[in-house]
């Protein structure tokens, strides 16, 4: 029996591993050195989902889960501005989606649109964007059914999400955050950015602690 928990907690650990991938720019000091406002834009989200929905309603429910994401960054980062620890601020996104909409620019066309186009239309010197890939709707909450395996392994894989900072002025990408999403990972969006940036706040290259 101990042998196997090893087993199962080794698994854990490589698994865990290959879950997480945290890039960062050798130029991002450069590129950000005069960065103030950045804005975090709804996510593209790709939906398989294992009940049948049209495609009408697939794409209502991808816009959906895509402003959730938005919404939960933006709670997260608001709550590390009150305790001053970016150094720089975030758009309210409120009117990142009145400028957008203002413009035009909405969730099915806004991937037609290059990050100097969007940091320029909306007056910003970076863009927090990302893309995820779910079996799940996420906004609702995860699965409630517990395995204890299922837990170690961090099995019953739910998809994978990646935020980026990019720089408005160039469009290059500065920084880069991968994850896959399982039932360890939060009860739902707002839980699973709050997990993901907890985790990565020592990387995140505006965080004025690290």
């Amino acid at each position: 029996m101990k042998r196997l928990l090893s087993v199962l907690i080794l698994l854990q650990v490589l698994l865990l591993q290959g879950q997480k991938n945290i890039y960062e720019s050798d130029r991002f000091e450069e590129l950000s050195a005069d960065h103030q406002v950045l804005a975090i834009i709804p996510f593209l989200t790709n939906l398989e989902l294992k009940e049948g929905v049209d495609g009408a309603d697939l794409k209502k429910l991808e816009e959906r889960e895509g402003y959730a994401v938005q919404d939960a960054l933006e709670t997260y980062f608001g709550r590390g501005k009150k305790r001053k620890k970016f150094s720089v601020d975030f758009q309210n996104t409120k009117n990142t989606n009145a400028i957008l909409a203002q413009n035009d620019i909405n969730y099915s066309n806004i991937d037609t649109y290059t990050i100097k186009q969007l940091s320029e239309i909306l007056g910003v010197d970076g863009i927090v964007s990302g893309n995820m890939d779910l079996n799940i709707l996420l906004s609702e909450g995860v699965p409630s059914e517990f395995s204890f395996i299922d837990y170690i392994l961090g099995d019953a894989n739910y998809g994978r999400i990646g935020i980026k900072v990019s720089d408005g002025k160039t469009g290059k990408l500065l920084w880069k955050y991968e994850k896959e999403i399982n039932k360890k990972s939060g009860r739902n969006t707002t839980d699973l950015i709050e997990s993901m940036m907890k985790k990565a706040t020592r990387k995140f290259p505006y965080d004025k602690e690290r």
